[in-house]
């Protein structure tokens, strides 16, 4: 590329845990794209890792609710008004009206990376004013953009009949590394990692413990902390539940690969969370660690071609144990489980979903 292009990404987390992102930016920094990150700044944040890309972290007096999506979004108009840049990208619909606006006034082409149907996720759904808001937003807005992407094929065909236009797909998949299997020995663990909030299946997961012969890692934090530590400490299961809040992404990777059994669950409470494709999924497979995971379509449709994983059809607590109980007590069906898993991550890895990223950039902006 003779000219080096500036797209500048906008998200509303704080960088630090956010892998796709951080994938993504390197992956078009590596290209020859000036890429830079822009986020906001929380209490808690770490300190940001060294990157071959730029990261910006704004602040602000508001942390959640109405207050921060309205004072996040002005000072991410502002920011991005006196920033010079070829291309801008919104992550889901909560930085998608700033982008747009400063895209159209300056000309640049605008690109929409959408990380979940954002109108379907629980905790918009059961807010029926919240969601009619970011309907309309949706409605509005996405239809303007040059470039248009998302996470599965399932949500990939959705968004293009009711956008009728071409939604390509960029998959959560890691970096593929030739690394031997590991036998996954005592301590027997089971790691969930990712948002401690509705609907991800945690409590029946919790309450199946009591009956399991191994110990739950969760990674991560989210609506539902507070509240799974109380269920915890009520079912006499601290010995046995261990949180483990903010994991980064290194320490994390490292956490995954010594995990005896993976855990995806969701419950059906929205078409994002039913079409959905999660970094963890193919995280527990490059790992190699066998999972058990909901059946929902695209879950579904990858295990019927690779048998990765244990699928349970609902988040009961019973049907969880059970098949935790499989995957801890046939060897057979475990090991073979794992080498499906090696076959699958030479397939579905970050190094083939780059390459179709990155022609869709020199697509757009060449």
């Amino acid at each position: 590329m003779a000219v080096s292009r500036k797209i500048i990404f906008t998200v509303t987390n704080d960088l630090t845990y956010d892998q796709r992102m951080q994938k993504i930016c390197r992956s078009l920094s590596n290209a020859g794209y000036e890429i830079e990150l822009v986020g906001r700044e929380i209490n808690f944040s770490q300190p940001l890792s060294k990157e071959p890309f730029k990261q910006t972290r704004l602040k602000c007096l508001f942390n959640k609710g109405k207050l921060f999506y309205l004072e996040y979004n002005l000072r991410l108009l502002f920011y991005l008004l006196f920033q010079k840049f070829d291309a801008l990208c919104a992550i889901d619909l909560d930085t998608i009206v700033p982008v747009c606006v400063v895209g159209k006034l300056k000309g640049t082409k605008l690109i929409y990376d959408a990380h979940e149907y954002f109108t379907e996720v629980p905790e918009v759904i059961r807010r029926p004013s919240v969601k009619r808001i970011w309907e309309w937003v949706e409605k509005i807005f996405v239809p303007k953009f040059d470039l248009t992407y998302t996470v599965s094929p399932a949500l990939a065909e959705l968004f293009s009949k009711k956008y009728q236009k071409r939604f390509d797909v960029i998959m959560n998949c890691p970096l593929y590394l030739d690394l031997p299997l590991t036998a996954h020995h005592s301590p027997l663990t089971i790691l969930y990692q990712g948002a401690l909030n509705e609907g991800r299946g945690l409590e029946p997961l919790i309450e199946s413990m009591r009956d399991v012969s191994a110990k739950l890692l969760l990674a991560g934090e989210g609506d539902l902390s507070d509240e799974l530590r109380s269920l915890a400490k009520k079912l006499n299961l601290e010995n046995k539940v261990e949180f483990l809040g903010f994991v980064k992404p290194v320490e994390l990777k490292e956490l995954t690969s010594k995990a005896t059994i993976g855990i995806n669950l969701l419950e059906n409470k929205g078409l994002s969370y039913y079409y959905s494709l999660s970094n963890k999924f193919f995280d527990y497979i490059h790992a190699g660690v066998p999972q058990v995971c909901i059946a929902f379509p695209e879950y579904k449709k990858i295990n019927d071609e690779y048998e990765v994983a244990l699928l349970v059809e609902t988040c009961n607590a019973d049907e969880i144990k059970n098949a935790i109980g499989r995957l801890l007590n046939d060897n057979d069906l475990y090991k073979r489980l794992q080498k499906n898993c090696e076959v699958c991550s030479r397939d579905l890895n970050w190094q083939n979903e780059e390459k179709k990223l990155v022609a869709l950039y020199d697509e757009l902006l060449r």
